[in-house]
């Protein structure tokens, strides 16, 4: 019998792509893949270690899997990941129970690496992370018709409260023929909905090619046939250029919606971020994009209690997110992570209060939303099928606006049977605070 192998895949969804290829490379090696890993001979983790409450998410894990392989319903495990590439032998020395324990630079390996674990050797190794796979077939774990599709690996903008480059090193762009190639080959296998993701997409070429190149890489995508929707997330305000708004606005396949993370107004705090702007140029910035793209919906996301804010500046964030009035905005404490620049800053704020601005941010913004989709109402939007909802007895899906796994959903009836992956058109008929109820209307 093959050996069963299962997956957990936490954090972000580029960590999912790099989850994906190592599963591709384990079926066409032989070995059946299982959906939990709980089921599995051999239970592979890939984690996260960006912040606190990722790495506390990892380290309950391994100790689950530890707890199920102590028990005998498992065998081996296999641990890799940001949380391993950062802390590298305190991983291996922490959790015995783990039989290998591999960086990012070595998860191209990860079959002969099962093999040596199942010849009962213990792995511990890291390669220069440079060596991490930029391309690969992968084993789309999504619902089908939806993929993501990495551009970039890495980061060079040295945010002083995250530790992404010394876990990925720098910024390194795959080339636009190989994430074409990628793009052509999911399209092929029947995903109709693309959203690119990178570190910093907007920075996207800028090694290879000498200048940026997303609004060219976007054009390229859009000329595939059987791509319907391509959204773009993690454009950084200081590359927001007009050659990529223009792209945007006029080519129909790319979804009008940009994820942009600011991460505070106040322009004290951006420098010390090591970020750009300021309130009035952010203002600018959103005004500029709204008048570019009409209709275009906004995201970004915020970080309270970084060191030294003070309550003034925490004002004037909430009074800028009233005024500029994103249509979908994420807002996190701030987390004191080793090896980063603003560990060491003076003036630390206690976790209770960043926690505390975090929640007035996000009071806010559930207001705002509602507000927002209360002016749907009676309109009628494309969306998409994920599923039906058994106990609310209807469909569910997304509409242009929402972008997977982070935004809302809009729930509707039809009356007929749907399928996973359709495109339909929608009344919207009611609201909630973050979603949205609607019909089904005949084409």
């Amino acid at each position: 019998m093959p050996i069963k192998v299962g997956m957990v895949s936490l954090g972000c969804s580029k960590n999912l792509v790099d989850s994906e290829r190592m599963l591709y490379k384990l079926r066409k090696n032989g070995y059946e893949l299982v959906t939990e890993a709980g089921l599995a001979d051999v239970a592979v983790v890939n984690t996260c270690g960006f912040i606190q409450p990722a790495k506390e998410e990892a380290i309950e894990t391994i100790l689950e899997l530890a707890q199920l392989k102590k028990e005998g319903t498992i065998k081996k495990i296999i641990v890799t990941g940001c949380l391993v590439e950062r802390y590298k032998d305190e991983i291996a020395e922490q959790f015995p129970e783990a039989d290998a324990v591999i960086g990012i630079g070595d998860t191209k390996d990860i079959v002969d690496v099962l093999e040596s674990v199942m010849k009962d050797e213990r792995i511990i190794r890291f390669s220069p992370k440079l060596d991490a796979e930029l391309t690969g077939d992968r084993i789309i774990s999504t619902l089908p018709f939806f993929s993501y599709l990495k551009v970039a690996e890495g980061c060079s903008n040295c945010c002083t409260y995250c530790a992404i480059p010394q876990i990925r090193g720098k910024f390194r762009s795959v080339p636009m023929e190989d994430v074409l190639a990628e793009a052509r080959r999911l399209a092929d296998n029947g995903v109709t909905e693309l959203t690119v993701i990178a570190q910093d997409t907007s920075r996207y070429g800028e090694d290879i090619y000498g200048e940026p190149k997303l609004p060219e890489l976007l054009r390229e995508l859009c000329r595939i046939d059987g791509l319907k929707w391509i959204r773009t997330l993690y454009c950084y305000p200081e590359r927001i250029t007009d050659e990529l708004l223009d792209t945007i606005a006029s080519e129909p396949k790319l979804v009008k919606y940009l994820e942009i993370p600011i991460q505070h107004c106040d322009g004290d705090i951006l420098s010390r971020m090591n970020r750009w702007g300021d309130e009035k140029q952010l203002e600018a910035l959103f005004a500029h994009i709204r008048e570019k793209i009409p209709n275009v919906i906004l995201r970004t996301t915020l970080i309270t209690g970084f060191p030294a804010e003070s309550e003034e500046q925490f004002g004037k964030l909430a009074e800028f997110v009233q005024r500029v009035r994103f249509d979908r905005l994420g807002c996190f404490a701030y987390s004191r992570e080793e090896g980063t620049k603003s560990y060491d800053f003076p003036d630390q704020i206690e976790p209770e209060v960043a926690a505390h601005r975090a929640d007035i941010i996000m009071e806010q913004q559930m207001l705002i939303s509602a507000e927002n989709n209360e002016k749907m109402l009676g309109k009628t939007f494309e969306a998409v099928v994920e599923g039906f909802d058994r106990f609310g007895e209807c469909f569910f899906g997304r509409t242009q606006n929402d972008a997977p796994d982070i935004d809302g959903k809009v729930f509707f009836t039809s009356d007929r049977k749907l399928a996973v992956g359709e495109y339909v058109t929608i009344r919207i008929t009611d609201t909630l605070d973050y979603d949205l109820i609607g019909e089904v209307i005949s084409e």
